[in-house]
């Protein structure tokens, strides 16, 4: 006989998140775990079954109220209904920007069309969702993003070129987001994973199987360990990362490079010297 799952219910509120991308893997996760944090949940992705399942999973272990949400944010009309609810509900106060597709085949091997899709849900629909959500947030002066980018916003070369510019986009996006709203009440995170132990490589066609394990971390490690970056306060997580002085000396460096590019004169590498 079945055991009854033992309910575990936050006595503290934090109101409500919306994940993306939230029917399996990393985004079920957050979801599981933003629920025994306090949160309240709204669910969004394209496969309602799978988020009927999660959600009443989640509420009876957790006590948390959890709407689900079917929408594709690859599709306009979809992307614009979840825009809505972020403006509307005035309860959420933070928003995960999980949803998202890549690729490890190269560039010149990938079919465009493929690509496009691959913006279109990388680039556009977290830009919209965020820009649908932080107005709210700054009103209230509460509220949160999560953005999951990829260790490829910082190492390109490692896997497609659009992939990791996409993701290279949203790490960019976050510093920018922090920079503008920190002081107003809204925190911001890029969490970078390595790899991942999630479906994305088989439907890639590379089963997780063929990928050194010494580089690969379950989910439930990498979403913990993110959740701890957030309560930390990061900017950018990088669970992967065992020498956070890494990342410092590369963000002191670049910061620091920042205030020498913008002059007057090109540099004197660039200066034709004159022939005689």
């Amino acid at each position: 006989m079945n055991q009854p799952q033992t309910q575990v219910h936050s006595p503290i509120h934090r109101g409500t998140a919306l994940v993306t991308g939230a029917s399996s893997g990393i985004g079920a996760i957050y979801a599981d775990r933003l629920a025994r944090l306090g949160y309240d949940l709204i669910l969004v992705a394209r496969n309602r079954e799978r988020l009927n399942t999660l959600a009443a999973r989640i509420t009876n272990e957790t006590a948390r109220n959890v709407e689900v949400l079917e929408a594709d944010l690859g599709q306009a009309a979809s992307l614009a209904q979840v825009e809505e609810k972020l403006r509307s509900d005035a309860s959420i106060t933070l928003l995960v920007n999980n949803a998202g597709i890549g690729t490890h085949t190269p560039l010149l091997q990938s079919k465009v069309e493929h690509m496009t899709d691959m913006i279109a849900l990388n680039v556009t629909a977290p830009t919209r969702l965020t820009y649908a959500a932080v107005p709210g947030f700054v009103a209230r002066g509460r509220g949160a993003v999560i953005n999951i980018s990829s260790i490829v916003a910082v190492a390109p070369e490692v896997l497609n070129g659009v992939y990791g510019g996409s993701k290279a986009f949203v790490l960019a996006f976050s510093q920018s987001l922090h920079h503008e709203l920190g002081a107003q009440g809204v925190q911001v995170q890029a969490v970078l994973p390595g790899a991942t132990a999630t479906d994305f490589w088989a439907i890639g066609g590379l089963p997780l199987e063929h990928l050194d394990p010494a580089i690969v971390m379950s989910a439930e490690q990498m979403v913990d360990a993110a959740l701890v970056g957030f309560e930390r306060g990061e900017l950018v997580t990088i669970p992967s990362l065992h020498d956070e002085a890494a990342w410092t000396r590369f963000e002191g460096a670049r910061q620091q490079m920042a205030t020498q590019l913008s002059a007057n004169t090109p540099a004197p590498r660039y200066v034709r010297t004159e022939l005689h």
